[in-house]
């Protein structure tokens, strides 16, 4: 379980980045590394990046149940 605390970490991380290198500077890092913002792999790295952030809400709780 927590490698998969780790790795949903990881991806919410990516995910926040990207969101500040939009609001910031109007750049979309992950579609231009994965080609475009219609692209099947940019679709692919929302929909696991919004996994990984459902993933992490028991990461949350679990820190305030401790």
């Amino acid at each position: 379980m927590r490698t998969l605390q780790i790795v949903a970490l990881t991806f919410t991380i990516i995910g926040a980045i990207n969101w500040g290198l939009i609001g910031l500077f109007d750049f979309n890092l992950v579609s231009t590394i994965f080609g475009g913002v219609n692209s099947a792999l940019t679709n692919l790295v929302y929909i696991i990046v919004g996994i990984c952030g459902i993933i992490n809400i028991k990461t949350l709780i679990d820190f305030f149940e401790e």
